[in-house]
């Protein structure tokens, strides 16, 4: 084993959230080392849009016009049944400097954070992987396995992953941002249970020239469906599955760079998935379908039994799932990796004690609580259509916002935010 390499803070997930903590802890001047098991960066992913919060996230960062000039504005949130039109909601009452949900898929949005951390001289530590954490004090001692690939045989190639060396991390603080499969969670073994029924989507990619500038959400008795208008005249539809065969063991995103046409699941049928779209969106242009990048997967709905505790805690998927409409799980990862650096900046300039972590996590499991329908929810006031009264518990977690960013959301529905 070599090392003990020495830093302030030991980043496990090299995601957005990862990379959006790293980058503000190296903002505010800490030292910091980000390691991920994977080889590579996701070549395609469902995460695609950010809230407004998010852009203000990366504003503090100097790179929301690098993002605004790569991505898709979106300024407003239309909500239909089939043909009927039901409400409109506009995002400028979120943030007047970013009036807008942006479309900007999770690759472009990994490759600007990880080139501004590598112009800070900060590298992700691919195929590194998390091996055990043992807290002492003040610091963590991280275990972590360096992975090489190996190929053998000829005429059929098999490529497996072996540890090539062990290395030694001793940090001050520990950030587990590395995903649904989290290994810093089952580390500190916290419990992940589920907070309701998983859902499975057929999510895919198409030419869409007439899809404008606003996020179209299609809600009817059985299903969720969304729609997200992406530059280039392109769209990402996500349509809920009634009767899936998906099991959760398939919810992952490719590691690989796709071309248009690539599919990664036999069982998502392209015939079956443009009936799909006629009987839900009877609207969308038939025309505009050609279908290229695809996925099937199950989102599950969970959350973390804690945030974490001491020097190591949680954020973004390793912490909480949902389902995709409102883009809420990475979004919120974001504003979480974003306040958790602030506050170990704080503690290691001595204003602060780990109190403040405490703090953190005891908010952001009430927030999720919340979201998640386990606290509170979303009432319908005097002005709310019967439509949003009787789907308001669904809306809360399609609505794009987290925080105190729901409220005024809602409230152009008619709804009323109890926090329980």
């Amino acid at each position: 084993m070599s090392g003990p390499h020495q830093t302030d803070v030991l980043v496990v997930g090299a995601g957005p959230t990862g990379l959006v903590a790293a980058l503000s802890l190296a903002e505010a001047g800490l030292s910091v080392e980000v390691i991920d098991e994977e080889w590579r960066p996701a070549g395609h992913s469902y995460a695609l849009a950010l809230h407004p919060r998010s852009i203000g996230v990366l504003a503090e960062l100097g790179l929301a016009q690098d993002a605004i000039a790569q991505g898709q504005k979106l300024e407003s949130l239309t909500i239909l049944t089939g043909e009927e039109k039901r409400d409109t909601l506009r995002c400028a009452v979120l943030d007047e400097r970013f009036p807008f949900l942006l479309a900007l898929p999770q690759s472009a949005l990994e490759a600007l954070l990880a080139d501004r951390l590598a112009k800070k001289g900060i590298k992700v530590r691919w195929s590194h992987r998390l091996a055990g954490l043992e807290p002492k004090g003040d610091t963590v001692t991280a275990t972590v396995e360096r992975l090489e690939k190996e190929s053998s045989g000829y005429a059929v190639a098999h490529t497996e992953w072996l540890v090539g060396e062990t290395l030694s991390f001793r940090a001050r603080f520990l950030i587990g941002a590395d995903g649904h499969r989290s290994l810093v969670r089952r580390a500190l073994g916290t419990a992940f249970d589920e907070t309701g029924p998983s859902q499975a989507f057929a999510i895919f990619e198409c030419t869409a020239p007439g899809a404008g500038d606003e996020m179209r959400l299609v809600i009817d008795r059985a299903s969720v469906n969304a729609l997200w208008p992406l530059p280039g005249g392109r769209a990402r539809w996500s349509l809920e599955l009634k009767d899936p065969d998906v099991s959760a063991a398939d919810r992952f995103k490719s590691r690989l760079t796709t071309m248009l046409g690539e599919h990664f699941f036999p069982h998502l049928d392209e015939v079956r998935t443009r009936e799909l779209v006629r009987e839900r969106a009877p609207w969308f242009e038939k025309g505009a379908m050609d279908i290229g990048w695809s996925i099937e997967v199950r989102f599950e709905h969970r959350l973390a039994e804690a945030f974490g505790r001491g020097r190591v805690w949680l954020a973004g998927d390793a912490a909480h799932l949902t389902g995709p409409a409102g883009m809420q799980s990475m979004n919120a990862g974001l504003a979480e990796a974003h306040d958790l650096s602030a506050r170990i900046k704080r503690i290691r300039e001595g204003q602060a004690g780990l109190d403040l972590l405490d703090a953190y996590g005891r908010e952001r499991r009430a927030d999720w609580s919340f979201l998640l329908g386990r606290r509170g929810g979303l009432r319908a006031g005097a002005s709310a259509s019967e439509f949003v009264a009787q789907n308001a518990s669904r809306l809360l977690q399609c609505l794009p916002a987290t925080g105190t960013d729901l409220p005024p959301l809602a409230a152009q529905l008619g709804l009323d935010v109890e926090r329980g």
